[in-house]
């Protein structure tokens, strides 16, 4: 279980955005993480297998499913039965309703259609998504994963919140919006997992991290924000994730090999 606690900031106005430079250098960074992956391609087929359960993938915002195809094309080889969303771009309320009530639509037909509880990934604004929904629907929802989701504290700690509210309708000071992040920002009733970096050129590392909790855990990459459906050492860490029998989940391990990769953080 998750151990020695991790100091999140309480005064979240005192987070920034990221800087211009790790902003401006969002798009190489992203190119050459999936440059990487051919060479990658032997330590990412040792990962832990899979057993088969359903796993539905969230893409970030603005995004459609195009943008989660390697890292579903990556899950379905090791092993599971990986789900696009199916709600088109990721444009807030505008692709899942109001109240969420189309991906969670999307999360119950995947559980009906399986038989068995679904994991669900969510990258970015996706998995702000993906932990409200595992608030209203844990009967059907196994584990949490997050790619560098800023759950945990103002929207305006992103390089996005403006064009967030011009796309979607949906204003960040507003009371739905309000309770939708407070209601992200408390641990899931689920197993959950936070993956960050703190090279992210588009959400401030220090929001997407989850709290101390005995089913909680952060994984710390180094790579940009919208290379981390591509970026080896995050594919490897969310089979990783995947692999923990539903009813013995336990932090990420980090000895050996995998410390040269991870920096030693998780809640301490």
């Amino acid at each position: 279980m998750a151990s020695a606690a991790m100091t999140i900031p309480h005064d979240h106005d005192a987070i920034r955005a990221p800087s211009a430079l790790l902003a401006l250098t969002e798009l190489p960074r992203a190119l050459a993480e999936l440059g990487s992956l051919p060479f990658a391609a032997p330590v990412l087929a040792s990962a832990p297998r899979g057993d088969g359960h359903p796993v539905l993938v969230l893409p970030g915002f603005i995004a459609s499913d195009t943008s989660t195809l390697v890292l579903r094309r990556y899950l379905k080889k090791m092993g599971y039965d990986a789900h696009a969303w199916e709600l088109g771009r990721n444009l807030g309320p505008k692709a899942i309703g109001a109240e969420g009530e189309k991906l969670v639509a999307r999360l119950r037909a995947i559980h009906d259609l399986t038989g068995q509880k679904v994991s669900l990934v969510g990258w970015s604004l996706g998995g702000i998504m993906a932990r409200i929904v595992a608030c209203r629907a844990p009967d059907a929802v196994r584990q949490v994963i997050t790619l560098g989701s800023p759950f945990a504290g103002s929207p305006k700690a992103t390089n996005v919140w403006r064009a967030y509210e011009l796309l979607t309708g949906h204003h960040i000071e507003s009371d739905n919006a309000k309770s939708q992040l407070a209601e992200a920002a408390s641990p899931p009733p689920v197993p959950s997992t936070a993956i960050y970096s703190r090279e992210d050129g588009v959400v401030a590392w220090q929001i997407c991290r989850e709290q101390p909790g005995p089913a909680t855990d952060n994984i710390e990459v180094h790579g940009s924000h919208i290379g981390l459906g591509v970026n080896p050492a995050v594919l490897y860490a969310v089979a990783d994730r995947l692999a923990q029998a539903e009813d013995d989940w336990h932090p990420f391990d980090r000895h050996g090999v995998k410390s040269l990769v991870y920096p030693a953080a998780g809640h301490a």
